[in-house]
């Protein structure tokens, strides 16, 4: 055997990108234990590959990787039992690791604040051990017969040094000596919660110090069990995560035990779908339903991305479709390119098609659980229309897959499909212009009146009270020929479906023009627009709406519709005021002695149809309140 012993330069064209990786490599330095972590199990499987390939005959043994510290030692250090290297590998694979080219690069982005893109390029893991380091040491002995340990140090610098060394297993240690800006890894909870965050599920067992357990020891003379206690390695990862297994093996208790060990405080979820594909990319994973409540934004974030069972980052934006960014669960694919850091993804086509897939799994699932239980489908619908809404809006193959099992709740809590209610409501809710006219309010409790005036006549009202309906009603407009939607207080009931029936007024114009002055007097809003109008005589006697358009843009804009709509949020409300000329209260004003009583009687009729739309409130609500004593006193 040759003896190493040699010292040299890393590569001539690098001395200013060592503080390139310093600096920008990792905006998170403890990504380094991941990194180690990652290529000392990388080892370990190598290994196991070529025994199974009858290429190494020798015995596997106990391959736990070891992760431990030193604190008066300042090191940490982290041991595989893997292939190990030669000497002559360790300068392949270290020291010339993509170094070729590099020039170009560090002339490129040595002055950008962000120098991720060239790091990518590089595929510099290992380098994140000088985050923290000062010095980081490679101890390593190859697999291969007849080949003699070695040792490589450097300093960070572009000098190494590579000699003979010391080591009798198979493996390798890499020692980093912790510098003094990075001393809060020498800290057991600190290493140890980094491994649990990052290699939770890593496919070979990790090892991190010891813990002592209770063992049985027999019985003592009253015959009652005795224990003591044991010595064991304290693993911190599950090597076979459930995602890892065949569907067809799992059942229903693990696939909820395992998001338990995902998200320990959370209600259980609805259901979920296994991920399983190998062609024309490699993705699995399982995704879960959860219950989300209205204020979504603060349910993203919760889909965990892995690769080969490495945790990468919870942002996974582009991978999953935006509006499935609710879902909770995992994601593992080796096919997604990630830079060096892992924790930035970059665009590829089989980013795209991942994305397309998980979207049609979904659109598949929901399907499936329509068809197979429809009564239990819709006692979920109310937790997850929010993903479908959401998706019908945002992903027009997603409408397709999703319009025949997209449900309509009506204020009676029954639902239809899409095509039911269609058929439900067109044979009384189409107009002269033989539109379909879909009717709904937004709170079933405020707009109470307008929802009874309206299935007084037989209409149907859909109930759409979601932060996404606003959305969601201009896209069903968009998507269905012939059809308009009108909430249920945008007009008189009369108005709502205007099928060309006028009663008549029980006024003459005279007492038309007389008794819109009153109001108009009493009233004294200039965003008040007061019309007369013939009502049927069980209506209110003053009805208040706000347009369907008017209402819309200003919901749009206060949800951050932007652009030409930006302004529409600081309008003014303009509200129509509907005089019904043939309800009793219009004549008693016409007949009251005196414009002081015909203003007061007028003023009361308006805050009834102002209280019935809950908008009359402080002084006004009080005045209502003393005038309404005075009135039936």
């Amino acid at each position: 055997m040759t003896k190493v012993s040699e010292k040299g330069s890393i590569s001539i064209h690098t001395e200013n990108i060592f503080p390139i990786i310093k600096k920008f490599l990792y905006s998170d330095h403890e990504i380094f234990l991941r990194e180690l972590v990652s290529n000392a199990v990388d080892a370990t499987q190598k290994l196991k590959k070529l025994g199974s390939m009858g290429e190494f005959k020798g015995e596997l043994g106990d391959i736990k990787i070891e992760v431990s510290f030193d604190k008066k030692k300042k090191t940490i250090t982290v041991s595989d039992k893997g292939l190990g290297m030669t000497g002559e590998e360790i300068k392949k694979y270290i020291n010339q690791i993509a170094f070729s080219g590099a020039t170009e690069f560090v002339e490129k982005f040595k002055d950008k604040t962000d120098a991720k893109d060239i790091i990518g390029k590089f595929g510099l893991g290992f380098y994140s051990a000088f985050m923290i380091s000062d010095e980081v040491e490679v101890i390593s002995k190859s697999y291969k017969e007849n080949t003699e340990p070695a040792r490589w140090v450097c300093d960070g610098s572009t000098e190494y040094e590579l000699t003979s060394a010391k080591k009798e297993e198979r493996g390798t240690d890499v020692i980093l000596h912790v510098n003094a800006d990075s001393e809060e890894f020498l800290d057991e909870f600190r290493l140890k919660g980094i491994l649990e965050k990052y290699c939770k599920f890593l496919p070979v067992e990790i090892k991190f110090g010891t813990k002592e357990e209770s063992i049985e020891d027999g019985e003592d003379k009253d015959g009652k069990k005795k224990y003591k206690s044991k010595t064991v390695d304290n693993i911190i990862n599950n090597t076979n995560p459930l995602w890892a297994k065949a569907p067809t093996t799992l059942k229903d208790e693990d696939y909820l035990a395992f998001y338990k060990e995902l998200y320990p405080f959370s209600e259980d979820p609805l259901f979920w779908i296994h991920l399983n594909v190998d062609y024309p990319f490699n993705l699995t994973g399982i995704l879960y339903f959860p219950k989300v409540k209205n204020d979504f934004e603060l349910q993203k974030n919760k889909i965990h991305l892995y690769s080969r069972q490495v945790f990468i980052t919870d942002e996974v934006k582009n991978v999953v479709p935006d509006f499935l960014m609710l879902l909770h669960g995992v994601i593992d694919s080796p096919d997604i390119p990630l830079n060096v850091s892992r924790s930035y993804l970059q665009s590829d086509s089989n980013v795209k098609k991942i994305s397309q897939h998980i979207s049609k799994k979904v659109a598949d699932k929901l399907q499936e659980l329509f068809k197979k239980d429809r009564a239990d489908f819709e006692k979920k619908w109310d937790d997850i229309n929010l993903f479908v809404k959401y998706g019908i809006i945002s992903d027009e193959k997603f409408y397709e897959r999703a319009k025949d099992f997209t449900l309509l709740k009506n204020v009676d809590k029954k639902y239809f499909t899409l095509d039911e209610y269609k058929e439900k409501v067109s044979p009384n809710q189409t107009d002269k212009e033989k539109n379909i006219v879909y009717i709904y309010t937004t709170d079933a409790d405020k707009q109470d009146s307008f929802i009874q005036a309206a299935k007084g006549k037989g209409y149907d009202v859909m109930l759409l009270d979601g932060q996404l309906d606003n959305h969601f009603i201009n896209t069903m407009e968009q998507k269905f020929e012939k059809t308009r939607i009108k909430r249920v207080d945008s007009e008189t009931t009369d108005k709502l479906i205007d099928q060309d029936l006028k009663l008549e007024s029980v006024l003459s114009k005279e007492e038309q023009e007389k008794i819109k002055t009153i109001f108009e007097k009493a009233i004294n809003n200039k965003n008040m627009t007061v019309a007369v109008e013939s009502l049927s005589p069980n209506d209110l006697p003053v009805v208040i709406t706000i347009s369907e358009w008017m209402r819309r843009m200003k919901d749009m804009a206060k949800m951050g519709g932007g652009g030409g709509m930006s302004f529409m949020g600081t309008m003014p409300d303009n509200y129509n005021v509907a005089i019904n000329g043939n309800h009793p209260i219009a004549q008693r004003v016409l007949k009251a002695e005196g414009e002081e009583l015909q203003l007061k009687l007028a003023k009361q009729a308006f805050d009834l149809g102002m209280l019935s739309q809950n908008m009359l409130t402080g002084a006004d609500l009080t005045n209502f309140i003393k005038r309404s004593i005075e009135l039936v006193g």
